[in-house]
């Protein structure tokens, strides 16, 4: 029998587009003899529909008309099995009422990426795939998985955090950043990713007009030293806390002074240097992305990085695939980790294809973990049993 899977992507992000790139990407290379999949579509007004036509890329040059094709559906529980019903319920006419055995998240960014989707689909209490809401959550605050880090003696650059509070007075917060950090700083908010809402100063008028783009995307940002003379590292791991396995380092290239979203999507991925496999057509996400993997750098620094990525994965409680993307100051030889990226673009296949596992095993993986994890939190005792209430005073309680 098949496994019913639940692919969720979308949501309300600006990595909206890229998460229904993975998405598709990654469903063409799901194993169709193993799984039936339902493609299910987040708007950005974080409501889902599924239908003929969600499952097929070029349904997205034209969104009204793909949710118009479609069913609005919601996930529900009825005595620990899970389906995908309409919403609203019908009172006449076919009904849709689909099993499904696992949902495979595949979103990035606020909203969705962040624990937001997980805490759902763990309060409905079906297996998901990937990180927990703990681990998403703080994986998708850059300040909070620094603190995690620094604490756990992994190498990050030193930052100061700002919220909207902070920005009604731009003298204090200036003056803090370059008592705190100095130039030159990069800016960026505190819970995005793919680059959206990232600025580099030099000196205070660029920090003003970097604070004021950044808070465009989010209410809290974070600053820090920027290094003007890196290399950025990328490494993926993947498996849960009791087993792991790190992956070929890659050097991502970029045309600018940080990897910009055109670079990681638009790029059309002209001169990489990576075999990246099938895609869902029209964009291969990052996989368009220039690249070299193995990354062009010793072995020993490799050899680090990949240590630091599965003490990085562990200290976060990480299950799963994420990549860890790291800084290699050329100046001072300092390796700093950057972020975690717990949904990756494209999944990070390419990497694990590096390694000899193939996109379709990677997925397969997956799944697994999911189901690992959903058989160990059977064995867990989410109730205790006692007669409170019966004893309880309900002084001052209506009746």
């Amino acid at each position: 029998m098949k496994i019913r899977i639940a692919l969720i992507f979308g949501g309300r992000s600006v990595e909206h587009e890229v998460s229904v790139i993975s998405a598709l990407q990654a469903m063409a290379n799901m194993d169709k003899e193993k799984y039936e999949i339902f493609p299910v579509y987040m708007t950005k007004e974080n409501e889902f529909y599924y239908g003929e036509k969600t499952g097929d890329i070029e349904a997205y040059r034209h969104i009204p008309s793909l949710i118009a094709a479609s069913e609005r559906v919601i996930l529900i529980n009825e005595k620990n099995r899970f389906y995908l019903v309409n919403y609203p319920q019908k009172k006449f006419g076919s009904k849709t009422k689909l099993e499904v055995d696992i949902a495979f998240p595949v979103v990035h960014g606020t909203n969705v990426e962040d624990g937001t989707l997980m805490g759902y689909l763990k309060t409905i209490g079906i297996p998901f795939v990937g990180c927990d809401v703990t681990s998403a959550a703080v994986g998708m605050d850059k300040y909070l998985q620094k603190t995690a880090f620094r604490y756990n003696d992994i190498p990050v650059l030193d930052c100061v955090r700002f919220t909207l509070a902070d920005y009604r007075d731009m003298e204090s917060l200036a003056k803090k950043t370059e008592d705190t950090i100095g130039y030159p700083v990069i800016v960026k908010p505190v819970n995005s990713g793919s680059s959206v809402g990232i600025m580099v100063a030099d000196d205070r008028n660029g920090l003003v007009r970097a604070v004021d783009n950044a808070f465009l995307f989010t209410n809290t940002i974070l600053i820090e030293k920027a290094v003007k003379n890196l290399r950025e590292i990328n490494c993926s791991v993947l498996g849960d806390t009791e087993e792991a396995k790190a992956s070929p380092c890659e050097e991502p290239f970029h045309t600018d002074e940080i990897l910009s979203y055109e670079d990681k999507y638009l790029s059309g991925g002209k001169g990489s240097k990576s075999k990246t496999g099938p895609a869902a057509s029209g964009s291969k996400g990052m996989a368009s992305l220039q690249r070299k993997i193995p990354a062009d750098i010793p072995e020993e620094l490799s050899e680090k990085i990949r240590e630091l990525s599965l003490k990085a994965f562990r200290v976060l409680g990480c299950s799963g695939v994420v990549r860890f993307d790291f800084i290699l100051d050329e100046d001072s030889k300092e390796l700093y980790l950057n972020e975690i990226n717990t949904i990756p673009g494209s999944l990070s296949f390419y990497l694990w294809e590096a390694d000899g596992m193939s996109y379709k095993d990677l997925l397969d993986r997956l799944v697994d973990l999911a189901l690992k994890r959903a058989r160990n939190e059977r064995r867990v005792n989410f109730s205790f049993e006692t007669n409170l209430l019966d004893k309880a005073a309900f002084t001052g309680v209506k009746k």
